[in-house]
Parts: C-alpha cells; sequence; structure tokens
C-alpha cells in the first residue's frame, strides 16, 4: 500500500520505517526540511535502537522517502497517518494545535481527490478529539463527507522508547478505532502480519484505550514505589516483594478486579488496606497511592447511592446485598451502607439476597449487620418477585446469575440501577443505569 506518515517525530519515524520495512511504499511529510533531509539521506532523525539501519535500508530501497509538500503526499498514497506531538499545555490540558493544522492541510487535498483515502490519526489525544478535532476540520477543509467520501481511523500506538522497533513488530495488541468499515479493513490490512490480537471498535474507545494503558503503567510504577518504600523502612527487600508477587497470573497480574463496577469489601481488603496504611503512617511516609484506595472506594459507594436516590422514587428493592455473589459475607458489603442511608432518608425498601439466612448468621458476620441494620430482617423478603413487584427502582447489588433474568423481564415503568452489570447492555434513560456503563 501506499502510505504517508505525517510528523517525523518518534511515532512517526518508526512508523514509517516499519512500514516500509514490510515492503510498503511511505511518503513521511514534516514541515522541517532538517528531518526530510536526513530521511532522504537514508539517516534517522532521532535516536532509537534499530531504526537507523530500518532507514537505510528502505530509502536505498526505494520504498521510502520525505517532503514538506502534503499535497504530493496526500495525491500520490492512499492512506495517511497522523503521527504529529499532542504536548501538555501549563493547566495539563492537550495542545492539538498540530492536529488540527494537519487535518486542515490534508482536508485541502482532499478536495480535489477522487479516489478514496483512509486518514488514521496515531497521535495520543482524549476521548472525542477525534470527532471535535479530527473529523470537524477534515470536513470542514475538504467539504466532504467523512466515512463516506473518505475514511477516518484512530490507531493509538503502544511503542516503548528504547524497544520501539521491536514493540511495532511484536504489539501487545493492534487497536483499530473507525467511522466505517472499508476504511478500518484497509487499515487492518497493513497489520495481518502482525502476531496480535487486532480490536477493531468505535473511535472513543480506541482513544480512550490508550489512555487507560498509559495511566495503568503509571499507576504500577506509583505503587511498586510505595511498596518499595515501605520494604525499605521495615527492612524488607522491596524487589523480592514485587518479583513473588508478579509470579501470581490469575489474580495479581491478571483481567480479575479490573472491570468496573461497584466499591469492594469483605473481611479483607478494607481491613488489609488499612492495616498497611496505617503502618506507612506510623514510618512517617508519605503514600498518597495507597492512602488513597479507601477514599476512591467510598466515592464509588457514594456514586451509587447517588443514582439511586436520583431516581425519584422511595419505593427501592435491592436484589444480592452480601459482597460478593455466592457468599453470605455481610461483613463491610458496600451494598449495606447504601442500604442503611436510604433506611435513615425514609427510603421503603425490600432486599433479596439468596445467600443470606439472618438464622443462619453467626460471629462477627451477624454482629456487623445486627450493629449496622438491627431491624434487616423485616425488609427481606423469600423470592425476586416480591422484591419486584414492591419497587419502583430494583437495584442489582451482586452478581447472582438469576437477576439476569429478573432484569430483562422487568415490567415496564421500573428502573434497574446495576452495579455489577448483570446484563451485557449501556445505559438507558429511564430503564436501565450501569454505575460505569
Amino acid at each position: 500500500m501506499k502510505i504517508s506518515v505525517f510528523g517525523l517525530g518518534y511515532v512517526g519515524a518508526v512508523s514509517a520505517a516499519c512500514l516500509a520495512k514490510e515492503g510498503h511504499e511511505v511518503v513521511g511529510v514534516d514541515p522541517n526540511q532538517t528531518k526530510v533531509d536526513l530521511i532522504n539521506a537514508g539517516q534517522t532523525p532521532i535516536i532509537e535502537k534499530d531504526i537507523g539501519e530500518l532507514i537505510k535500508c528502505a530509502v536505498d530501497e526505494n520504498r521510502l522517502k520525505a517532503t514538506t509538500d502534503v499535497n504530493e503526499a496526500i495525491a500520490n498514497t492512499e492512506m495517511s497517518l497522523i503521527c504529529v506531538g499532542t504536548p501538555s499545555q501549563l493547566n495539563g490540558s492537550l495542545d492539538l494545535k498540530y492536529v488540527r493544522r494537519v487535518c486542515e492541510e490534508i482536508g485541502e487535498c482532499l478536495k480535489s481527490k477522487e479516489d478514496y483515502h483512509v486518514v488514521v490519526a496515531r497521535s495520543t489525544m482524549l476521548p472525542g478529539s477525534m470527532r471535535q478535532i479530527v473529523l470537524t476540520s477534515l470536513e470542514q477543509s475538504s467539504g466532504k463527507q467523512a466515512g463516506k467520501d473518505f475514511g477516518v481511523c484512530n490507531n493509538p500506538e503502544f511503542l516503548r522508547e528504547g524497544t520501539a522497533v521491536y514493540d511495532f513488530y511484536n504489539p501487545p495488541k493492534t487497536v483499530i478505532g473507525e467511522i466505517d468499515k472499508r476504511g478500518g479493513e484497509m487499515l487492518a490490512s497493513i497489520y495481518e502480519k502482525m502476531d496480535a490480537p487486532l480490536l477493531r471498535t468505535n473511535i472513543e474507545t480506541a482513544e480512550m484505550v490508550k489512555y487507560t494503558d498509559n495511566v495503568w503503567h503509571a499507576l504500577k510504577v506509583g505503587f511498586a514505589n510505595e511498596i518499595g518504600n515501605i520494604c525499605k523502612e521495615l527492612e524488607i527487600d522491596g524487589h523480592k516483594v514485587m518479583d513473588i508477587f508478579c509470579q501470581d497470573l490469575k489474580l495479581n497480574l491478571s483481567p480479575y478486579y479490573m472491570k468496573p463496577g461497584f466499591a469492594f469489601g469483605g473481611s479483607c481488603l478494607p481491613k488489609d488496606v488499612r492495616a498497611l496504611t496505617y503502618k506507612g503512617k506510623s514510618l512517617d511516609l508519605s503514600l498518597p497511592i495507597l492512602n488513597s484506595i479507601l477514599p476512591s472506594n467510598q466515592n464509588q459507594i457514594d456514586r451509587g447511592l447517588k443514582m439511586i436516590m436520583n431516581k425519584g422514587s422511595k419505593k427501592v428493592g435491592v436484589l444480592g446485598f452480601s459482597f460478593k455473589a455466592g457468599t453470605d459475607d455481610l461483613r463491610e458489603s458496600p451494598l449495606v451502607e447504601v442500604i442503611e442511608n436510604l433506611i435513615g432518608k425514609g427510603y421503603d425498601i425490600r432486599l433479596f439476597d439468596r445467600n443470606v439466612n439472618m438464622a443462619k448468621l453467626v460471629g462477627a458476620n451477624r454482629d456487623f449487620i445486627l450493629n449496622h441494620i438491627p431491624h434487616i430482617a423485616q425488609l427481606m423478603v423469600d423470592d425476586m418477585d416480591t422484591v419486584v413487584n414492591h419497587a419502583d427502582v430494583v437495584v442489582i447489588g451482586n452478581g447472582a446469575p438469576e437477576f439476569r433474568e429478573i432484569v430483562e423481564k422487568l415490567p415496564e415503568g421500573k428502573q434497574v440501577v446495576d452495579l455489577v452489570r448483570i446484563i451485557d447492555r449501556v445505559s438507558e434513560e429511564g430503564t436501565y443505569d450501569g454505575i460505569c456503563w
């Protein structure tokens, strides 16, 4: 395929060289004449392992060249990758002037181009930027319609400095956000040799994936450092602790606990977070990440409570109020806190949880619930239908499979607040409201 790459900085230079190595005809575009001259001389404009050799080989074999002429690049290619910078401004917001300028230039060239052309944004941008900046600028400048007259995709890069060439050929995943199938298929074709999952989605999801990845990486670094700081004060080798921690690929480094939903609870997590952060305080350590865990969890409880209260009815039913489906453990269940707050505000509540039997609760579990809601037995009913018939607002509190059928068959006029995503759907005003979706 004939591809133009706009921006010959880190991402652009690597993308251009690697695509040329794959056999594509690539034109690099940059307003900086020095970068253009370096590429055309077979030299690299960046410092990165293996990139110099790739550029030299691609130029020698006439698969890569560079220019400052946007019109020439668009006229002679089928696809354009936007790889310009999106630097931070002083207030933390993104400066998208380079993206806007390139899109306006590309749009002007598309105005007179008859052939279908795909514009692909690889620059990192917040969700909404593709529609507000990229699509708007392209359509206004070209006078044409995105998704019909030309394709637009978002294709986030996952390149690490120092290993960028390796990462290009060995990506953890390839993500394509598309507004039209034709454009998505053309972009997917350049990755067909990659041994990695190819995920096609909408452009907003693709934009958000990139930020989710990078913020998660930043959080991991900060988390490991705070654990290491505690370890050092306790004369423990933090590297040994984290080496063992990382051996667990079933829970620690895995998809588990990584789905948005309601707050955590139970007898372990809240207690252990409190204990470790208290130990940090006693050691005079600053642990902003660890100290933010419980407040963040409380925010999610407050969010769930607010969602229920905003539905406009005092008649509420809760399906599942133990902290996890398949258990009767009520200790520090976030649903218990929600129910306690609703009762205090005068709500008329009915509760159902097949696993919770007050007569069988013992020890700390029984003491916890009776201390928080002494008359809870009077609110509990024996079947789901009683809850549904009573309530105008039905709250799904845990993931017991039996609740799925109830939600799908809920009578008209009743609203669902889903805290666990018991069914795979997105929020719909007046009928179904998911806490994070």
